[in-house]
């Protein structure tokens, strides 16, 4: 994980800066665990060690002074990586008041807003513990991609640092390419969007580059 977040990072750093200034500092294991105990889970390692390379991304809630929302959906499907207190905010409304199933913990979610996003699955014995899946307000949540057992985040953010590197489309577990997953710079940022989207003010094709 931490060898494939690496590439992500510097890769924003290099080509995205808008989008890598809005990561935050590392979180740090007492914040974790007070996190873990108010939420009642502890989280997969996998989890725990890439909230102490950051304490996710500014860019969840509107009250984020950002001046370009454009680039803080660099992570793909157009999501920021939410940091420690909004997983918990987020986590609490799903299980008590969405009354969604316990264990399965948001990570990331759209810019601006708390309707949908990843998770990450908590739960401990299941064949699917480790592993993305999606969650919105209005569906129900399951794995990324449906019908399996879920990504990795690990593999995910390998899939993604190669996009980024390769200057292409995401690409599924299974090898397909996902078109809908296409990065491109926007506004000094990263962005993710449909290939066949046009090109718009302000934005450039990776192949451009």
């Amino acid at each position: 994980m931490a060898e494939a977040w690496a590439r992500v990072e510097a890769w924003l750093c290099e080509y995205a800066p808008a989008s890598a200034a809005l990561l935050r500092s590392p979180a740090g294991e007492e914040e974790i665990a007070a996190l873990e105990e108010e939420i009642g889970l502890r989280l997969p390692p996998v989890l725990r060690a890439w909230y102490r390379l950051h304490d996710g991304a500014i860019g969840s809630w509107p009250e984020d002074a950002i001046e370009e929302w454009a680039v803080a959906g660099w992570l793909p499907m157009h999501r920021t990586w939410l940091r420690l207190e909004e997983v918990k905010r987020l986590y609490l409304t799903q299980v008590q008041d969405w009354e969604r199933e316990p264990g399965l913990i948001p990570i990331a979610c759209n810019p601006g807003d708390g309707w949908y996003g990843l998770y990450l699955d908590a739960r401990e014995g299941e064949p699917t513990y480790g592993n993305l899946g999606t969650w919105a307000v209005d569906q129900e949540s399951e794995p990324l991609p449906g019908g399996t057992d879920g990504w990795p985040l690990a593999d995910w953010l390998e899939a993604t640092a190669a996009a980024l590197e390769e200057r292409r489309c995401l690409r599924m577990p299974d090898g397909t390419e996902n078109i809908h997953e296409t990065p491109v710079l926007n506004r000094g940022g990263l962005d993710w969007v449909h290939a066949r989207t046009g090109v718009e003010d302000g934005m450039r094709r990776l192949t451009d580059l």
